[in-house]
């Protein structure tokens, strides 16, 4: 249980930066971080700031499996997660309160030094969280080599992962304003609030990457011997010969851009769509209720059905919250209530039953290819995520240039058509993917959990007569 409770406070510091980053920090960028300037330099700027960070993180996450072999080669008392998630998790919270700021006013007395400075902060921020992602998440291979357990461990990690995320998007406006009021004496959000915002998320998260790190301890065990090194080669080896880990990373990756390419515009829908900003912190209180209820019911469900009809289930779910979230009038918030549960509900579902399918793939990598690449095999997720995370930088910036949506523009100066066009990014054209993915799902992923437990049972007595 000690070790449980570790996992769940790592995740929930995890999420909150993963949240304020791929998804708060480009609202930061288009509301505030120019400010003063004049509107063609902050839309220059913004357009700038976008590309830097989507093009950053999308040749960053190159180097993630290698980053993955990095760390199944370390070899300290310690383990060799452990002390990655320290490092990792201190520089990279660093880093996240600082990419807060207008860099001591560079944003808009001097934007070529603006510009030097971001991109060296940007790119240590993403190698040090790449270091912290991977090593986090790979753990759980390493904690147990039994599925059920296993489960029992990624629930208690979602569990709390969902309230650090939700919880985020419940407090963010609350807290920007507040400290906004505070410092300056207007209301608002303004750049001394978002600033306040980046430090408290940066906290959390550093602290709690240390409390992961002391309070869990890999187990040794018969299939975690390894001998030799990871080489570059067997880095993409174990990745590209595991059919299985292919193909559920092509559904995930669809399945991730479309969440995070509406996720990270919702505070622009309640902002300019709904003209209601003060009620967006409805989606954090509807998001954790639902991660409140949805994660405990994993281990539940999954002895009635297979993770398989989970996700698809789950899919079904998003697909009906898309459709009631792009139809509803501005005045129905009830209506608007119904369609985030629909939405939020099967999330942490979906993201279990990923993540279980992901840790099993380790085992059957090491029955397929006769190598265990424990940190390289569950990089992948990271890896996705954050090729998510990088497109929703992209889309935030993207829509709010195109639509308008910058600065200090109010709800009665967006058009119709830049409405439709906010709804096309945000709503039909995830949903497209979210089918795709469900489809690939259903249809490819054969590595069920009974198909693990016959995977462990061989590998356990080949390696013993080897040993």
């Amino acid at each position: 249980m000690k070790q449980r409770f570790a996992f769940a406070a790592g995740a929930f510091g995890h999420d909150i930066f993963y949240q304020a980053l791929s998804t708060y920090f480009m609202i930061f960028v288009t509301k505030a971080m120019f400010a003063g300037a004049p509107k063609e330099t902050q839309m220059k700027m913004i357009g700038l700031v976008t590309s830097l960070v989507v093009g950053i993180r999308l040749v960053e996450i190159i180097f993630d499996p290698i980053i993955g072999s990095v760390i199944d080669n370390t070899k300290t008392k310690w383990g060799k997660f452990r002390p990655w998630l320290c490092i990792g998790g201190t520089i990279s919270a660093i880093c996240l309160a600082m990419l807060f700021t207008n860099f001591f006013g560079l944003a808009t007395s001097n934007q070529t030094l603006f510009t030097i400075l971001f991109i060296i902060v940007f790119i240590i921020l993403d190698c040090a969280f790449s270091f912290k992602d991977i090593a986090f998440w790979s753990i759980i291979p390493a904690l147990s080599d039994d599925s059920a357990e296993r489960g029992k461990l990624a629930t208690f990690g979602r569990f709390a992962s969902s309230l650090g995320a939700n919880g985020t998007t419940l407090v963010v406006i609350p807290i920007v304003s507040f400290f906004t009021l505070v410092v300056t004496g207007h209301s608002g959000q303004g750049a001394s609030g978002w600033f306040a915002f980046g430090l408290i998320a940066a906290i959390i998260y550093g602290v709690t990457s240390w409390i992961v790190a002391l309070g869990t301890k890999e187990q040794e065990s018969v299939l975690r011997k390894q001998h030799g090194k990871t080489s570059l080669k067997d880095v993409f080896t174990a990745l590209t010969k595991n059919d299985q880990l292919m193909w559920l990373a092509l559904a995930y990756l669809l399945f991730a851009i479309g969440y995070v390419a509406t996720t990270a515009v919702l505070m622009l829908y309640f902002q300019y769509v709904i003209g209601n900003i003060s009620a967006f912190s409805i989606v954090g209180i509807v998001a954790a209720i639902c991660g409140i209820i949805s994660v405990p019911l994993y281990p539940i469900i999954t002895k009635f059905i297979s993770r398989k009809y989970v996700y698809i289930i789950g899919i079904l779910s998003m697909l009906i919250g898309y459709l009631i979230l792009s139809v509803v009038s501005t005045s129905s918030m009830a209506v608007i209530i119904i369609g985030l549960v629909f939405f939020y509900f099967p999330y942490q579902l979906i993201f279990l039953a990923v993540l279980m399918t992901i840790s099993d793939s380790v085992e059957y990598g090491q029955w397929k290819n006769g190598v265990r690449n424990e940190a390289v095999t569950l990089s992948l997720r990271p890896l996705l995520d954050k090729l998510a995370g990088a497109l929703s930088n992209g889309i935030v910036g993207f829509i709010s240039v195109t639509c308008g949506m910058i600065g200090d523009a109010q709800a009665s100066d967006i058009s119709s058509r830049s409405i439709v066009t906010f709804k096309m990014w945000a709503f039909y054209l995830p949903a497209a993917l979210m089918i795709i993915s469900g489809v690939i799902f259903l249809f490819k992923i054969k590595l069920t959990e009974k198909k693990h437990a016959e995977i462990v049972k061989e590998l356990e007595a080949s390696l013993s007569k080897v040993n």
